[in-house]
This record gives C-alpha cells, structure tokens and sequence, in this order.
C-alpha cells in the first residue's frame, strides 16, 4: 500500500488555494492550504509535508525565508515556488537555496499537477 502524498499549499492569493485544493484532493492527494504565511509556518512546525508549494512574495514570512524553514526542519520535503516575480535571479537563488522548481504566474495547474506527479512518483520509488 502507498502512503498518500501530503501537500502545503500556501498564498496569500486566497483564489489559488480555492483552485489547488481540489484539483489536487482529486488526483488523491492530502492537501491543506493557507493564505498565511505564519500559519503555514506553525503548521510545518507540527507536521511534515512531503511538498510544499509557496508563493514567493507575500506579507509575514516570504517564500524564501519558508524555504529556508523547511530545508532545516524537513529536509526531505521538496518545495515548488510560484510567484509572478521569478526572475532569472529569483530563480537562481530559489534553486541555490534548495527549491525543487520554481513557476511563473500565471500558471496552468496541470503543470503543477504534472511536477507534482513526478516529484510523489520519485519519493514513492525511494520507499
């Protein structure tokens, strides 16, 4: 038996949790979704996810500070960043800071669900 894949979703953009949470829940994955960035942050203090998926720029705790967060506490945990500001430079310094991938706003969800379904198909073959 599989262990379900458990995703973080966070953005301050309460529409993107709305529209991630079920397309994900659909695909059969556990999600819980935040619109702030110090709740998700207490949360992942609590419970380890195995994605993370952050927005960059937001009030309270930015995405790279989160990243940060996560690689020290659940080093294991991959993080994909969406952001409307990713930047050559943003990027390089998303994956310089250990983000699995980073995608511009505005995106398509089958490409998240697509880099999900890879990302959850590699962690179950290192079971």
């Amino acid at each position: 038996m599989t262990k379900q894949v458990k995703i973080l979703v966070l953005d301050d953009e309460e529409v993107v949790c709305t529209r991630l949470k079920p397309a994900l829940e659909k695909d059969g994955y556990y999600v819980e979704t935040f619109t702030s960035s110090t709740a998700a942050r207490e949360r992942l203090g609590e419970q380890r996810f195995d994605i993370v998926v952050t927005d960059l720029k937001m009030p309270e705790v930015g995405g790279m500070e989160l990243l940060q967060f996560v690689g020290e506490r659940w080093p294991d945990t991959r993080v994909i960043i969406i952001s409307g500001f990713a930047t050559v430079e943003v990027t390089r310094s998303a994956f310089q800071s250990g983000v699995h991938d980073v995608i511009a706003k505005p995106f398509k969800i089958g490409q998240l669900k697509e880099l999900i379904r890879r990302i959850a198909s590699q962690a179950g073959s290192a079971e």
